[in-house]
């Protein structure tokens, strides 16, 4: 028997700048409020939710102890309701969804919350690996094996996203008109409200912070680059945020038991991994593998989700797959809205889905760089 999974809500909070608006508040309150809004617009009995999968990369301080538990429990989810955290680095939250769908697909579950936090004010980027090593600890990547079979290679998003402009020979200058294209996309989203029916209000806040109406080309190019004579500044990568976002996936008995209504249909999923040096090149072969497995071609689907980790990272993957530029972000992306790790992949998921039910789309694609050379891709399909 073939099980099909349905998101059947999608929410997220506005993403916060760095110490920002939601610099302050603690990780768990913060999901637990966008998981809390999930319950009330969907209408469904926290008690009938069979598991709780939550995306974290900095899983350290107010986000260790498996902070999807935590969050759950502070969305006042009963007791009885589990939850896990996870971490594929920045695919997390999208991965969730993946696991979500997945144990729906099999059968074994009906509804399953999928989603994620990170407040990167609190916890930095890579805290965890920091803190070790600052306390004495091994470097994740300091085992003898790793060594046997990668040497001292640096592996780091920052070379690898000067790696990809020089591979695909990306001009500075053309990485800056794609990073001020995704500001001006963002700020015109916002300003007619389309973000507004996905975004719960929390601490106040209830628009996201990065989009920024003053950039400029000149303000661009006068940037220092990231690393001595590269392509990169500060500006065409994603930003350092604070957000939360979930979907509750349900089997069509979840439907039609709870009177649910379908938002889009969980129609393929991909993982592959990728050369973990040159790292952020894996949204290229996840779709390629998603097309092949689900028979869709990129010329009908109405929208992608290509996450902005860097310029470089969406620009290749044009390059690469020949898709329409217009279609691709449509809404802006993490250089302008922010990229809160453990959360951008329910966050993109959430944009996606409201975006193809207000748009009349088919199929919508979401293709995301995670740490260590991984991607996720997705397709959903209108229900």
């Amino acid at each position: 028997m073939v099980f099909q999974a349905f998101i059947v809500g999608a929410v997220r909070s506005a993403v916060g700048r760095r110490n920002g608006a939601l610099a302050g508040v603690h990780p768990a309150d913060l999901g637990a409020a966008v998981l809390s809004e999930l319950m009330t617009r969907t209408g469904v009995l926290p008690a009938a939710v069979d598991d709780v999968i939550w995306g974290c990369v900095g899983q350290v301080g107010p986000q260790a102890s498996n902070i999807g538990r935590a969050t759950a429990l502070s969305a006042g989810l009963p007791e009885s309701v589990p939850a896990t955290t996870i971490d594929r680095q920045c695919g997390s939250s999208q991965q969730a969804v993946h696991f979500a769908a997945q144990a729906v697909m099999s059968g074994t579950q009906d509804l399953v919350v999928a989603g994620g936090v990170e407040v990167m004010s609190q916890v930095p980027i890579a805290s965890p690996t920091t803190m070790g090593v600052e306390r004495g600890m091994a470097h994740p990547r300091g085992g003898r094996r790793w060594a046997e079979r990668f040497g001292d290679e640096e592996i780091s998003q920052f070379r690898g996203a000067e790696w990809i402009a020089r591979r695909w020979d990306l001009s500075r200058a053309a990485m800056e008109a794609y990073a001020l294209e995704s500001h001006r996309r963002a700020l015109a989203s916002t300003a007619a409200g389309e973000f507004d029916a996905e975004i719960v209000e929390v601490h106040g806040l209830r628009r996201d912070e990065g989009p920024r109406p003053d950039s400029t080309a000149e303000k661009l190019a006068a940037l220092g680059p990231l690393r001595e004579g590269g392509r990169i500044t500060a500006a065409l990568a994603s930003q350092i945020s604070d957000g939360a976002a979930a979907v509750l996936v349900a089997s069509e008995r979840a439907v039609l038991r709870w009177g649910l209504t379908p938002l889009a249909r969980v129609h393929t999923l991909t993982v592959v991994g990728s050369d973990p040096v040159a790292m952020l090149t894996g949204p290229i072969p996840a779709t390629a593998a998603l097309l092949e497995r689900s028979g869709v071609a990129l010329a009908e689907i109405g929208s992608y989700e290509v996450n902005e980790a860097f310029s470089s990272v969406p620009m290749a993957w044009l390059a690469e797959t020949g898709a329409d530029p217009a279609r691709l972000n449509p809404q802006g992306g993490a250089i302008a809205l922010g990229h809160p790790l453990g959360a951008t992949g329910a966050r993109l998921m959430t944009t996606l889905v409201h975006r193809m039910r207000r748009e009349g789309q088919r199929f919508g694609l979401q293709a995301m760089c995670e740490g260590g050379g991984m991607a996720n891709a997705t397709l959903l399909e209108l229900a």
